[in-house]
């Protein structure tokens, strides 16, 4: 392995700012106890926490990536597109993520009103009652709400029977393009990064769509390490960032402490034989 293989980057992990539960400055001093030395906050479809995000970086001294998650709409299934070191303060970027966060409010009304219709009263309210950014209401908003009020014992219940399609609360969101999304974050000098590709329910051939569209577009890196994969997916997805001459990235897909099974900065390192992520932004690295 080289140096640059084994350096405990995390650059993937969520705040209240969308759907984590806990603040930039929380999630910066956990990094920092986990001896992450590269961090990035990467909120849903949103910018809002980045300065906070940077200051306390560099309070806990730790190096510093802009980051954000994009939802994505792609061969009918939900995709993630994460994006490091862009400029946070660019117009056309924060312009795509506005909008790419403007139907979540219609989406959660209809969900509570699938789940009303199965006796689940007041998911909406309950809902907002977990929320850090109301723009940003989402399925795990709803997920913590039917835990608290005893509908079911874990997140994980509440999106089996509830939350998926198929289910009472299940409701599709359009969101943005994957070229829309890539073509914002590097048109902002940042890298865009497919996020945990074992997760999404693709055929072989669909995947390799996925890539190679990705990829012609301007996409540049992919999360070989990331909390939701198995010590195989890393081979496998470490093969794929190779196939398609991509970076690979690593990222702990942190939430929260009670609900997330793998925690910041605690993954295996890269393997030796991949690009890091962070070499294409050395120069973006605060």
């Amino acid at each position: 392995m080289t140096p640059q293989n084994i350096l405990n980057a995390d650059l993937h992990c969520h705040s209240v700012v969308s759907d984590g539960t806990l603040s930039p400055e929380a999630l910066a001093e956990r990094a920092k106890l986990n001896g992450v030395e590269l961090w990035a906050l990467t909120d849903h479809d949103e910018v809002g926490g980045q300065q906070r995000a940077l200051a306390a970086a560099k309070a806990q001294g730790m190096h510093y990536l802009t980051g954000t998650e994009i939802s994505v709409t792609f061969a009918g299934e939900t995709v993630h597109i994460v994006g490091l070191g862009f400029d946070a303060d660019n117009a056309a970027l924060k312009e795509g993520l506005h909008a790419t966060r403007g139907g979540r409010r219609e989406r959660a009304l209809e969900m509570a009103e699938g789940l009303a219709q199965v006796g689940i009263k007041g998911a909406y309210e309950g809902a907002l009652k977990f929320v850090g950014n109301p723009e940003l209401i989402s399925r795990t908003h709803f997920a913590r709400f039917l835990v608290e009020s005893g509908v079911c014992r874990e997140t994980g219940d509440v999106f089996r029977k509830y939350l998926t399609e198929g289910k009472p609360g299940f409701v599709p969101h359009r969101w943005a393009t994957l070229q829309n999304a890539v073509r914002w974050i590097t048109e902002a000098h940042g890298v865009a990064v497919i996020a945990h590709p074992a997760r999404y329910k693709f055929t072989a051939n669909e995947e390799f769509a996925l890539f190679s569209e990705f990829k012609a577009h301007g996409g540049k890196a992919v999360e070989v390490v990331t909390g939701s994969h198995t010590a195989q997916e890393y081979v496998k997805y470490a093969e794929t960032a190779k196939e398609f001459g991509l970076a690979a990235s690593r990222g702990s897909d942190f939430h929260s402490p009670d609900e997330s099974h793998t925690d910041l900065g605690t993954l295996p390192f890269l393997p030796g034989t991949l690009t890091p992520v962070w070499e294409l932004l050395e120069d973006r690295i605060q």
